[in-house]
This record gives C-alpha cells, sequence and structure tokens, in this order.
C-alpha cells in the first residue's frame, strides 16, 4: 500500500471531498457528518468524477452526470443507472494531516 496525503484536516469541510491522484486510479476523499470516506472517483457508471457529486448527510454520494447513489461506507451501488459499487480506501487522519491508503501502482 502507498499513503497518500490528501489535505490537512481543516481544509476538507463536512458535506464536501476532494480528488487525489494515487498510482493507479484517482480517489476521492468525502467528509460526511463527520466521518472520512474514499472510493475510486470515477463512478461506475459513467465518466464523471465522483467528488465532484452531491454529498448527502445519509452518508451517500450522487454522481454529478447520472444521479446514481453509492454508499460512502462501502462503495455500494444503491440505485440506477449504477450498478456496480466503487472501490473504497482506508483514511486515516494523522497529526492533523488527512491521508488515504491506495495499492501499489502494477509494475
Amino acid at each position: 500500500m502507498t499513503r497518500i496525503l490528501v489535505c490537512a484536516d481543516s481544509a476538507l469541510p463536512d458535506g464536501e471531498a476532494i480528488k487525489v491522484e494515487g498510482p493507479g486510479e484517482a480517489v476521492a476523499v468525502f467528509r460526511s457528518n463527520g466521518e472520512l470516506y474514499a472510493l475510486a472517483d470515477r463512478c461506475s457508471h459513467g465518466n464523471a468524477s465522483m467528488s465532484e457529486g452531491y454529498v448527502e448527510d445519509n452518508g451517500t454520494v450522487e454522481c454529478p452526470l447520472h444521479a446514481a447513489r453509492f454508499c460512502l461506507k462501502t462503495g455500494t451501488a444503491l440505485c440506477q443507472p449504477a450498478t456496480e459499487a466503487l472501490k473504497t480506501f482506508p483514511v486515516a487522519l494523522l497529526d492533523g494531516q488527512i491521508y488515504v491508503d491506495v495499492p501499489e501502482a502494477a509494475a
């Protein structure tokens, strides 16, 4: 695993998201109801950035293009048109900084 610095904890307000580039793919990091989550940034239904989606108070994010919703905790697709889950990634808060752990890039 590779640990990537996302941002300072204070730079990600509740209900917002930020996109970071991982070694293999982009990751969207969300704060919802005070909790941190990380999902693959690309919607499983189409070419949309989930970091630009709508973070809901119920722990979901809505795709900005097609209104598909995903669970922030599990990545599960919750409604059509998406049917495939998004990958999830571990998030850590260390010394006031947010980090996400992503797999190493394939050689």
